[in-house]
Parts: C-alpha cells; sequence; structure tokens
C-alpha cells in the first residue's frame, strides 16, 4: 500500500512512518519544513514539502494521486494559539479530506481527539481545540465519497508502547503510549471493514489487531 500522511513530522506519524516501512508499505509524510525531510527518509518514509495551511485543494491532491489511503494526523500542537487551532486542526482536516476525495483516495483515518465535538462549550485553547477537531470529524464523516475512520486516542503518553489497548465506540477517559496510536493506525489503514466508525482508544488488555479485527466485526 501506498499511505500519505498529514502531518508527517509529527510524533505520531513518524512512528507511523517506521511501522508502515518496516511492513513494506510506502509511506509518504507530508512536512512543511524542508530541514525535516532526512528524519523521514531515515525511517524509510517518502518526505513531501507542502504547507497545509497554504496549500490549494488541487496542490493537496496532486500529493495523494495513486494512494491507497490517506491519514491526518497533523495537529497545530500544545504550545499553539486559538488561530492555529482553526487553520490546523479544522481547515487542514477538512482540505487533506476534499483533496481525497479529488484524488480518488477513499480510505481516510483522521487521527482525532477524545472530547471532540463541534458543539464544544468555552472560550479556553483547549476549548477551541476541541471544537475544531469535532468540526474536523463532522466534516469528514459528512464526506460520502471516504471510506472515513475516525480516531480519537485518551491522554497521549510517551511511554513504550505495550501493543494492548482498548478500542471501542465509548471507552471512558484514559492514558495511550503514541506507540500504540500508531501501531492502531498502522492496522486501520488495512481494515476497510473499520469504515464508518468513530473509535475511541486507551491502553487495555486486547492485542491492537485483536482490536482492530473486533471492531471491523471478524
Amino acid at each position: 500500500m501506498r499511505i500519505v500522511i498529514a502531518g508527517g513530522h509529527g510524533q505520531i506519524a513518524l512512528r507511523l512512518e517506521r511501522l508502515l516501512a518496516a511492513r513494506g508499505d510506502e509511506a509518504a509524510g507530508i512536512i512543511r519544513k524542508p530541514g525535516q525531510a532526512d528524519e523521514l527518509r531515515r525511517l524509510g518514509a517518502e518526505p513531501v514539502v507542502l504547507d497545509l495551511e497554504s496549500a490549494s485543494v488541487e496542490e493537496v491532491a496532486e500529493r495523494l494521486e495513486g494512494a491507497d489511503a490517506a491519514v491526518f494526523a497533523a495537529g497545530a500542537g500544545p504550545g499553539s494559539g486559538v488561530g492555529r487551532k482553526e487553520t490546523v486542526d479544522r481547515a487542514a482536516a477538512v482540505l487533506f479530506a476534499d483533496a481525497a476525495v479529488r484524488a480518488g483516495v477513499r480510505r481516510f483515518v483522521i487521527v482525532s481527539s477524545m472530547g471532540a465535538d463541534p458543539a464544544h462549550e468555552g472560550d479556553e485553547v483547549f476549548d477551541v481545540y476541541l471544537r475544531a477537531k469535532g468540526e474536523a470529524d463532522a466534516y469528514v464523516r459528512g464526506l460520502d465519497a471516504l471510506d472515513w475512520t475516525v480516531l480519537r486516542p485518551g491522554r497521549l503518553t510517551d511511554d513504550a508502547g505495550t501493543g494492548r489497548v482498548r478500542l471501542e465506540a465509548h471507552t471512558g477517559s484514559g492514558p495511550i503510549p503514541r506507540d500504540d496510536v500508531a501501531a492502531v493506525l498502522a492496522e486501520l489503514v488495512d481494515s476497510p471493514a473499520t469504515a464508518g466508525l468513530t473509535l475511541e482508544l486507551i491502553s487495555g488488555p486486547a492485542p491492537v489487531s485483536v482490536a482492530v479485527k473486533s471492531v471491523a466485526g471478524n
């Protein structure tokens, strides 16, 4: 498979690119800064330099041509302000989804956040973030041309992955290592039977492959 990942230099995306390359898939990571390219190459991924905050749908669609799946793993980051929650967490996700439709890439996985809700109230930065992520999710779920899956991890940690998770429509709050989020994403892109599902993810008892097969109905 060829999988194009938005936010290709993000902490989850780097882990995902390593996993995909190791299993023989062709991973391409969209990055904003040319200086990030060498790190992707070392992982076995193809760097694609493109700024999703200024690119057109046509430009993004060109980079998605021929892909088997697209993963939106971009984020403005915890140190960013309200403005970039709008331009990255919402607008870039919408742009990437529209570009996937234009390029004919049906399989689409978006990394969201537990608690994301377009109706979330409040004016603090985290409130705006949850609202932006919720609006992006709602937009993607409204696109019939995509076989989408929305993944909503719990509190992200840098602990070593355990390979065991809880993946359900509603899990309740809890932590999840970024290693395990990447492992779940790698399974999801190759599991079209999970299309149409919004899933929460925290650490749990089930091996990743078993958890994904379970929600896919296999």
